[in-house]
């Protein structure tokens, strides 16, 4: 616990000192300073928090949100809300721990079929653009691939929300509880965390798709084309 306090002050500092001798930090230094902080609370902070409550609140018997506002030097104000589900605050932005793999493809178990040998007709130098969205507080989502950057998203927001805006591809929600029945060698979705999310799409439907849900709740996220850099 020591060393987290000590890397969130490390950062700090770098803030401190600049901000002591007039210095203005390019923006994409801020973005990765913002971006380790929130990894440094999501990833040790906020589980150490739900530990510490999860007694307490094991003894109510019904769901709910409690809302914590914080601000630093200031007694903490905690509300219980009337909604039971975080996703289903507007301007909540949940922060989920990345997980080692953000979905799973769905797909049949039959064994697919060895295809006889062809000629290629193309050479494929580059399977996908990717994705590269960025949220108004300036934290960067870009997987390896444009489906886990989309899925990661989704996440973000929320999967519950996500369904509300009521998007379909292919006559199929966009993000739902229902499957589409799977076919041999066809992958029609994903799922994550019990949804399914439609992702037989391309780069621009994609980004069609993050553009509608971001309008829908008003989240300005820049999304375009774009890969991890390296």
């Amino acid at each position: 616990m020591d060393n987290t306090f000590e890397a969130l002050q490390d950062l700090y500092d770098i803030i401190e000192k600049c901000e002591r001798r007039n210095v203005k930090l390019p923006e994409d230094v801020i973005r990765q300073i913002n971006e380790a902080e929130e990894n440094i609370i999501r990833d040790e902070i906020l589980p150490i928090i739900g530990k510490d409550i999860e007694p307490t609140l094991s003894q109510i018997k019904r769901d709910l949100v409690l809302v914590v506002e914080y601000h630093p030097g200031e007694p903490v104000s905690v509300a219980l809300s009337r909604k039971t589900k975080i996703s289903e605050i507007v301007d909540a932005k949940p922060i989920v721990a990345n997980p080692q793999k953000v979905s799973k493809p769905v797909k049949s178990d039959e064994a697919y079929s060895v295809a006889e040998p062809h000629e290629p007709i193309k050479t494929v130098t580059n399977h996908t653009k990717g994705l590269r969205v960025i949220f108004p507080d300036g934290t960067v989502v870009c997987n390896k691939t444009a489906i886990d950057t989309e899925i990661d998203v989704f996440r973000r927001i929320g999967f519950e929300r996500v369904e509300r805006v009521g998007r379909k591809r292919a006559g199929w929600p966009l993000v739902g509880k229902k499957q589409r029945p799977v076919e041999k060698g066809k992958i029609w979705q994903h799922e994550s965390d019990g949804w399914f999310i439609y992702s037989n799409t391309n780069n621009d439907q994609k980004k069609e798709d993050l553009q509608a849900v971001s309008d829908f709740y008003h989240l300005g996220l820049s999304i375009s084309d774009g890969k991890p850099e390296k």
